[in-house]
This record gives C-alpha cells, structure tokens and sequence, in this order.
C-alpha cells in the first residue's frame, strides 16, 4: 500500500510550486523620494559651490566694475551685476561660504550647548533640574529675534557673534529636547537592569543614557540647520551680520533691495540661493529624520 503521508506530500507539491511569488522588494535607491533626491542633489552642489566656487566662476566677488552696472542676466554675466558692477553670480558663489558658515558653526553651537544643559538638567536633582528648566521656559517665552538681537548688541557685529546670537535661543530648545529624552532613557527597563547589575553612573550615561539622547539631538539639528542659515541671512538683512562688501546673501538682499524696480536680480538670485538652502537642508534632514527615528541602542 501507498503510504498516506506520501500521497498527501505528492499532492501538496504542485501547490507549493505553483504559489505566485511574494512582492519583490524594491532597491533602497528606488525608495527614495524624488523630494528627498533634489533635496540631497541640491545641498551636494551648495557644498561643491561653497568648497570650491572657482569652479563656477572666474570673477573676483569685491572687485567693482563701473563699466558694467546693472547689467541683467546674460551669458557673460548668468546672474547680472549689481550696483558696482560685480558679477552676482560669482559674490552668490562665494557668499554660501559665510552663510552656510554661520548656519553650521551656531547649530553645532546650539547642539553643545543644548546637550550640556540638557545632560546636567536631566542628571541632577530635582531642585537642580527644576532651576534650570525655569529659567530655559522663561528664556523661551522670549522671542528668537529678540534674545539675537541682544546677544549681538552685547557682543558686536560679525560672523562669529551672529552664529553665537542664532545659537543661544536654539540651544534652549536643543536643552528642554535632551532633558525629555535622557529622562525618558533613565527610567527604561534596560538602565534599570544595568543598575540592579552593579554598573557605575559614568558607565550608565556613557554606554546608555548619551548615545540615545544623541542620536534624537542631531536628527533635530540637521533640520534646524536651514532654519539657522535663514536666520542669519535675516539678520544680515538687518545690517547686523557681516558688513558690505561681504558678499553674504543676507546683506546682498539688503543692498539690492533698492535696485529692485530696475534690477529685480540683485535682490532675487541671492534671496533664491537662501531658499534653496534652506529648503534642501529641511527636506533632507526630515527625511533622516524618518529613516531613523525611535532607534534606541540599548
């Protein structure tokens, strides 16, 4: 007699061989956004221009030409000129070195800043953590542009006093986030466990508490950093940044805002390049912040 278990097997057989295969799944290169890919494509190019604007043009940002003032966008001069007759591509060009100086160098700032409050907020007592988290609230309830602008009339104009004046109300943010998440990681069950284990409190915030807390911290200020650069260009706008001829795109706009009834592209390529920071950086930091957002490292 034919054994039961083999007839059913036969049987069985085709119908596995038979099943339609499950969905395939796409390469991560094919997940990506088309957003997400200008984003990444446009910051690649900010960077190769701020790194090497050489490469882009052949023109000195300073130097004036009054032979050719005002001129609009033409081959020889893609972006115009403007008053003095410079070539704004070439001051755009070399101008996203200050602006996305200032933007980086006082988001790294505020991270530092923001993660020592943070850590010695969340690490100490609660009559510690409660002093310091009150005066970051009432620091907060402040307005941005106002704490700047009285950060600046204490230290002075310049790049470094406007990355530092962009920095201090961001930290205070950056503070209040690295609070929440290292008292979030504190009261987990694997630092509890790593405390009934006998681990030391030095051992507990470096292997634990630090690596979870910072992971969150640069997600947050990868998307801050645009919001830094249009900071800075606002307040280089203002007159309170680097001081003309620094082709910064925040002064640029302020100096070309007059000229725009006539030449509407002193004002616009600069503004544009601004945006498209900005935007870029926002996008692509957001969509970092997805991909790895709620990983823990226990």
């Amino acid at each position: 007699m034919t054994d039961m278990t083999d007839v059913e097997q036969a049987v069985e057989a085709p119908a596995v061989a038979d099943a339609p295969p499950g969905p395939r799944r796409r390469p991560r290169w094919r997940r990506v956004r088309p957003g997400t890919a200008l984003a990444v494509a446009a910051l690649l190019l900010i960077a190769v221009v701020a790194a090497l604007p050489w490469l882009f043009t052949d023109g000195a940002p300073l130097t004036p030409h009054l032979d050719a003032v005002l001129r609009p966008p033409s081959l020889a001069h893609p972006f115009g000129t403007d008053q003095l007759g410079r070539d704004v591509l070439t001051r755009v060009a070399y101008g996203s070195r200050q602006s996305l100086a200032t933007g980086l160098g006082a988001t790294a700032l505020a991270a530092v800043a923001g993660l020592v409050i943070g850590m010695a907020a969340a690490l100490s007592g609660r009559a510690a953590d409660a002093v310091v988290m009150r005066l970051v609230d009432a620091l907060l309830a402040l307005p941005a542009l106002l704490v700047s602008l009285l950060v600046l009339t204490l230290a002075g104009r310049g790049s470094g006093s406007e990355a530092i004046a962009i920095a201090v109300p961001t930290a205070l943010g950056y503070a209040r986030l690295v609070r929440t998440q290292a008292m979030s990681v504190r009261k987990s069950g694997y630092v509890r466990a790593a405390v009934c284990l006998g681990q030391r409190p030095a051992v507990l915030v470096a292997r634990h508490v630090l690596p979870n807390t910072v992971g969150p911290l640069a997600l947050v200020a990868a998307i801050g950093t645009g919001s830094a650069i249009t900071s800075g260009a606002a307040l280089s706008y203002l007159g309170l940044g680097p001081q003309p001829p620094s082709p910064e795109w925040g002064a640029m706009l302020a100096q070309g805002q007059q000229y725009l009834p006539v030449a509407w592209w002193t004002g616009v390529f600069p503004g544009l390049a601004v945006t498209v920071a900005a935007v870029a950086i926002s996008v692509a930091g957001r969509a970092l912040h997805h991909r790895f957002a709620g990983r823990t490292t226990g």
